[in-house]
């Protein structure tokens, strides 16, 4: 498997997710995934490399459906131009906690950044 892109940063957590695929059938198909403070990688789970895929936290609107049924945990990543991205894990993996903690701590940095760069810090003045 190949390492996380230039962009990614280290892996926050590693392991295999599956995915519903988009098409008339709407398999489940296993993925090898790679967690980071940015992204979401993923390849096919077939241990033949394939080509990787990296779902970026800027187009992540948030992450929605949480449903445990018997032995999996179901949930759907929504983008920003409102596409669903459904997901299934066995329910000890906890991945759908991680990847929120991420999706926040992401969304709370840029925050602040974008605040930064608004306006400059003023003292805090006391009455």
């Amino acid at each position: 498997m190949m390492g996380p892109t230039v962009t990614s940063g280290a892996a926050i957590k590693e392991g295999e997710l599956e995915k519903r695929s988009e098409n008339l059938f709407q398999l489940w198909r296993k993925k090898r995934c790679t967690l980071t403070a940015q992204s979401l990688l993923f390849a096919s789970g077939d241990g033949r490399g394939g080509r990787r895929k990296e779902l970026s936290f800027d187009s992540v609107w948030k992450l929605e459906c949480v449903e445990r049924k018997g032995t999996r945990v179901y949930f759907t990543i929504v983008t920003t131009d409102r596409r669903e991205i459904d997901f299934r894990c066995k329910a000890g993996t906890a991945w759908n906690a991680a990847i929120t903690m991420a999706l926040v701590e992401f969304k709370n940095e840029r925050a602040v950044r974008e605040l930064r760069s608004r306006k400059p810090a003023r003292p805090w003045r006391a009455w």
